[in-house]
């Protein structure tokens, strides 16, 4: 599974953010490592210097083998909470991906 990791340029981070969230999503996703072939995570600072409650964004973007994308999204006060948050969303959603089309 291949994990891209990208930044606004008002989060701050670089490799050390880089590495948790690879490790976070490796560790999260490891059942559906067959499945899912690629991770884009997306960090932004929607209000930049303003502050604000909740205006850290995480959008993750799962690429599942033979379906289209299938993309979370989740606010928080600060980055690693957006980054939990959105990892939660991605493992149900992809769990409920792959279970239904085992169904199938």
């Amino acid at each position: 599974m291949q994990i891209q990791v990208n930044t606004d340029h008002h989060v701050q981070g670089g490799d050390l953010l880089k590495q948790h969230v690879e490790d976070l999503l490796n560790d999260s996703l490891k059942n559906f490592k067959d499945e899912v072939t690629r991770v884009e995570v997306y960090v932004a600072d929607e209000n930049s210097h303003k502050g604000g409650d909740d205006d850290l964004r995480c959008t993750m973007e799962a690429r599942i083998r033979g379906l289209k994308p299938i993309a979370v999204t989740h606010h928080a006060e600060n980055i690693h909470a957006a980054i939990d948050g959105a990892t939660e969303r991605m493992v149900r959603t992809v769990r409920k991906t792959v279970e239904k089309r085992r169904e199938v």
